[in-house]
């Protein structure tokens, strides 16, 4: 009998077919793909609208921020269903909170029930999140860093998608970008529906149970390198990518240019997906991810030499692929890190680390370019990453090899 959620009543990891493999990786493609638009659309109009919203201009990123908190909030939880229930109700929670999203923030008169719809798209969020780990689920340890990079790669259509859904719906309704979050909640329900035919193993009783202590397992050097060079990649992405489409029109650009710079941004934090898996197998992890946060510094570097339109864009593409390199690298990283049994619960404490991180500086990005400016912006961005360069040089390299 194949041992996907339904079916499965026994304790060993099981592999899915050939074909059951090749279904979920589409269907987890398509459905990274359509879930994009909602961080896009979030990330594109957040600052705008809270700063239109706003009585306290300073105040102007806080959906953004609360979209974070939402992400980092609902992490746990998701996993929780994930481990007990199987990762396809997880999803279909997700999903949910997806749309619910998009329905609270078109009613765009009040400025904290658009921050609610903001959370509950973070929510939506963090379960998206695990769609990249549960292309591994099934897979042979070989091939999963692959697996979750190709899942990964199908943000590439939310860059273009998500961007041009703002573009064509933002003066569709008497309030600007009601009918984009229309929109958004429409693309969640169908994402939903194609969630509905992901074939993944059921949670075995070990799983249920859960391994080892999770203090075993994050005493790991390679855990700790995983969770901070993977925390601060995201970390640096969420707090340029928040200021950058305000800071583009405190320079006087177009919302026309941000959108398409955050369209090539989210392209290219996706694009690379399709090889970083190969680069992995061929290079290492640690490499790979030394390689995502060099080009985050590149782009902070870029971003301080100017201010034209062309500075911004490069700037958010170098954000991009480095984010990629960094992210998806300490991701194969964490796979390293834990038994069959043990994935739901350590997947899903690294993603609570992560983003209760980029929390943080999410919340710090808007006051920081209230308070100064877009210069201020980038130079405090290299402190965090200077800190993930120093825990990856330092660490032994048999320690960034393998875990138990």
């Amino acid at each position: 009998m194949s041992a996907h959620d339904g079916s499965l009543d026994q304790d060993a990891p099981a592999l899915l077919s050939e074909r059951e493999q090749r279904g979920n990786i589409a269907r987890l493609t398509l459905a990274q793909a359509l879930a994009g638009a909602n961080s896009v659309v979030v990330y594109a109009t957040g600052a705008i609208v809270g700063h239109m919203l706003a009585a306290d201009k300073a105040l102007a990123t806080l959906p953004i921020s609360i979209f974070v908190v939402g992400m980092a909030a609902c992490i746990l939880p998701s996993g929780v269903i994930a481990r007990r229930h199987g990762r396809r109700a997880a999803f279909l929670v997700g999903t949910g909170a997806g749309v619910l999203a998009g329905l609270l923030a078109v009613m765009l008169g009040s400025f904290w029930l658009f921050c609610l719809g903001t959370f509950f798209g973070g929510a939506y969020a963090a379960v998206v999140l695990s769609f990249r780990f549960a292309a591994a689920d099934g897979v042979s340890p070989a091939r999963r860093a692959r697996a979750l990079s190709l899942v990964m790669g199908g943000g590439v259509a939310a860059g273009i998608v998500g961007p041009q859904l703002v573009s064509h719906t933002m003066y569709l309704l008497p309030n600007m970008f009601m009918a984009s979050f229309l929109a958004q909640a429409l693309v969640a329900a169908l994402s939903a529906l194609v969630l509905l035919g992901v074939r993944l193993p059921k949670p075995s009783a070990a799983q249920i149970a859960g391994g080892r202590p999770l203090t075993d397992i994050v005493r790991q050097p390679l855990f700790i390198i995983a969770v901070t060079c993977g925390a601060v990649s995201y970390l640096l992405m969420n707090f340029l990518m928040t200021a950058a489409p305000l800071a583009m029109q405190m320079c006087s650009h177009s919302q026309h240019s941000a959108n398409l710079g955050l369209q090539w941004h989210v392209i290219a934090m996706y694009a690379p997906s399709f090889f970083t898996g190969r680069l992995i197998a061929r290079f290492g992890a640690g490499r790979v991810v030394a390689a995502g946060l060099l080009l985050t510094g590149i782009s902070i570097a870029v971003g301080l030499t100017g201010i034209e339109v062309a500075h911004f864009w490069l700037t958010l593409i170098l954000l991009g692929v480095g984010w990629n390199f960094g992210f998806v690298g300490a991701s194969a990283m964490v796979l390293q890190c834990h038994r069959p049994e043990e994935n739901t619960r350590v997947q899903s404490l690294n993603d609570f680390i992560v983003f209760g991180t980029m929390a943080v500086g999410s919340f710090a990005s808007g006051g920081v370019l209230a308070a100064y400016d877009w210069s201020a912006v980038l130079w405090v961005s290299l402190i965090p990453l200077g800190l993930a360069v120093l825990a990856l040089v330092t660490t032994p390299p048999e320690h960034r090899v393998r875990a138990n």
